[in-house]
């Protein structure tokens, strides 16, 4: 296994894969091909004309398109979990295939009765609220978890009545393309806009870099690396980014011991690890540490003695970062890797002495291997918790097992995390999945995380209100609005250009100018008018 230098992350990439530099020594990145561009930007235009008749439909032709597109990416669950292991080398097939099954179908169980385009009346206050959504969002795709951000973005932008233009990491541009194009067939078949749903095929850092930073995107949602996410932060457009995980799970002396073994082994190995709110740390209480462990080993964890814990941290951290390599492996593999054997072991207990960030153990690692201390109580399991999350993981994660309200409440109020899980598995539990948070491939780490969102993304994130608002004074009546459709009047606008065609002859260089200016000019008279 090959060795990279680039630090744990919600989404750290292969070595052999370029991140965002947004470095001021950054070399200069290669140019963008004039074609290459100049069809990619065709794309945003034909995304704007989408999204411009994407809004002018009412909720019930909304829910359909909705329905229809989950109900396409439901089926190809297993389909596109085998393609992506396959592709990226990362997870397990039958973890990626449950994601994609609740970020599918599961999304619109969970988000079906939400209306996000009939306008709010509040009679008293006299305000009329309306709908309104972003428009065109330019969404990064992660190599870790592919198919199931496509799935829940996409579905979040039609729920929200956007348009969404998906760009997947190189590592997983294939299965990525196809998903997004089975999704944007089901979506025009169901009524959609033609091009509501496009895909970067062949996405470079430097072409990202240009489209994130183009003024007519509305918003950027990063998924992805610190260096992706401050890349759209710095791209002059809105944008919705997340920082790295890395969280600590505390057993108290109250917890239920066997469950929350079984809890624990059960989230660590999901999917090998590699969501990021997987848990990075385990904090025993001493009392019950011994019984804590002996329960985990019969959930398939290996407890890794003093020599094993050297090598792990070696093959990890010996290069003086995380090794993107070990991202999504099985455990039996890495420990084999190490130079040690753990067959059938589901996660590898790595126990320290010492629980801040200057040992490399206690970071964010997206693989099966969970570092393991004895806490002598809840102040020393509190300073623990925040020490490590010193440098990466505020704003995220963190989980208790504990039947203590009082050791619960005070947990949660210490650390600097927005999401604290309990009694559950921190990876399906955070993000929403095994417990009430909304279900979510994007985690918002909030201001502490430096992030500015803060809450696991929904579509609510994606549209915003414009407010009606009458004189209050009692001699100025409210209107009947419950009578009103706004959905009538915007549909008496135009609807009669055509979106923009995606290809023109790659050697007729002056004709694709001057179409592509006549386009232009054409969609922006429409869309303004």
């Amino acid at each position: 296994m090959r060795q990279c230098r680039a630090r744990g992350s919600c989404c750290v990439k292969p070595a052999d894969k370029r991140e965002f530099d947004v470095s001021e020594t950054a070399p200069p990145l290669l140019r963008v091909p004039d074609a290459v561009y100049e069809q990619t930007l065709l794309k945003i235009e034909r995304s704007r004309w989408a999204a411009a008749q994407f809004q002018k439909l009412d909720r019930a032709k909304t829910e359909r398109i909705v329905q229809a597109v989950a109900e396409a990416a439901y089926a190809k669950a297993r389909f596109y979990a085998e393609w992506a292991v396959r592709e990226t080398g990362m997870g397990v097939v039958a973890h990626k295939q449950l994601k994609n099954e609740a970020c599918s179908r599961g999304l619109v169980e969970k988000y079906g009765g939400d209306d996000l385009v009939s306008p709010r009346i509040d009679r008293a206050g006299k305000i009329v609220a309306l709908l309104r959504p972003v428009g065109v969002i330019f969404a990064l795709v992660p190599v870790t978890n592919p198919v199931a951000t496509v799935y829940f973005k996409t579905l979040l932008a039609l729920m929200s009545r956007n348009a969404i233009i998906l760009s997947p990491h190189p590592g997983a541009k294939d299965v990525c393309a196809d998903a997004a194009r089975i999704m944007a067939e089901a979506a025009k078949a169901a009524g959609a806009p033609d091009g509501v749903i496009q895909v970067i095929e062949e996405p470079t850092i430097p072409l990202i870099e240009k489209l994130i930073a183009d003024a007519r995107i509305d918003l950027v949602i990063a998924t992805g690396g610190p260096a992706v996410v401050k890349a759209a932060y710095k791209s002059g457009n809105p944008a919705l980014g997340v920082g790295p995980g890395n969280a600590p799970v505390l057993v108290d002396h109250t917890a239920d011991i066997r469950k929350a073994a079984q809890r624990i082994v059960a989230s660590k190995s999901f999917d090998n690890s590699i969501l990021c709110t997987n848990e990075s740390t385990l904090l025993a209480f001493a009392g019950i540490a011994d019984q804590l462990l002996a329960a985990m080993k019969a959930e398939g964890a290996h407890l890794c003695t003093p020599d094993e814990t050297a090598k792990i941290r070696r093959l990890l951290f010996g290069g003086g970062g995380f090794n993107a390599a070990v991202i999504g492996k099985d455990a039996s593999l890495i420990a084999r890797e190490a130079g040690f054997t753990a067959p059938g072991a589901k996660i590898l207990l790595t126990p320290v002495d010492l629980v801040q960030p200057e040992e490399e153990l206690v970071r964010e690692k997206l693989c099966p291997v969970l570092a393991f201390a004895r806490v002598d109580g809840l102040g020393q399991a509190i300073s623990s918790a925040r020490s490590m999350m010193r440098k990466a993981g505020r704003g995220h994660s963190a989980a208790i097992h504990s039947r203590h309200e009082a050791h619960i409440v005070a947990f949660a109020a210490a650390l600097p995390a927005l999401r604290v899980v309990v009694n559950a598995g921190c990876s399906l539990g955070a993000s929403g999945f095994e417990t009430n948070l909304g279900p979510s491939m994007t985690i918002g780490t909030g201001f502490a995380g430096g992030s500015s969102l803060s809450e696991n993304l929904s579509p609510r994130h994606l549209v915003q209100f414009v407010n009606v608002a009458y004189n209050r004074e009692d001699a100025e009546l409210f209107g009947n609005f419950e009578s009103v459709d706004p959905f009538a009047s915007l549909a008496a606008t135009s609807t009669s250009v055509r979106p923009v065609p995606l290809s023109l002859p790659a050697d007729a260089s002056d004709l694709r100018r001057t179409l592509r200016q006549i386009i232009l000019e054409e969609l922006n008279a429409v869309l303004t008018a």
